[in-house]
């Protein structure tokens, strides 16, 4: 079974002008401009709502394959949602740094940008920017 979310043609810049409150659409763009500039990609639209930068490929035993963003967020109303920032020991060390958050399955949740510490961020980014492959059938 592949992932169902895949990248789409919209820009992410055309997606985050329609998002509500003002004060999520500018934490939106300052998350463009944070993750573009530390991962040296511009962004792509993941599905409807996710902006994804860079892909990595992941093979599970179960079968079930497929493509995703190495790193990236949504700005949804209740919280900004943090992805490929919390998977491996180093990041997980910097989370008890981040500011106030709370962590799902595979992302960070944040209420508001500016109660992070963004060099933090930045670090998170980047680590799980260089998130390789996943093959759990060998």
């Amino acid at each position: 079974m592949a992932n169902t979310t895949q990248p789409t043609q919209q820009s992410p810049q055309e997606f985050l002008a329609g998002v509500t409150p003002e004060r999520r659409r500018e934490e939106g763009e300052r998350l463009l401009a944070l993750m573009a500039e530390v991962t040296g990609d511009e962004g792509v639209m993941w599905g409807p709502t996710m902006v994804g930068f860079g892909t990595y490929h992941y093979r599970y035993a179960s079968g079930r394959e497929g493509d995703m963003f190495r790193v990236g967020f949504s700005p949804r109303k209740a919280q900004l949602s943090l992805y490929g920032i919390n998977e491996d020991p180093a990041q997980k060390a910097l989370l008890e740094r981040l500011g106030p958050h709370t962590t799902g399955a595979s992302c960070v949740y944040v209420k508001r940008l500016d109660a992070i510490d963004e060099e933090v961020l930045r670090d998170l980014v980047d680590l799980g920017y260089q998130h390789g492959d996943i093959d759990q059938t060998a």
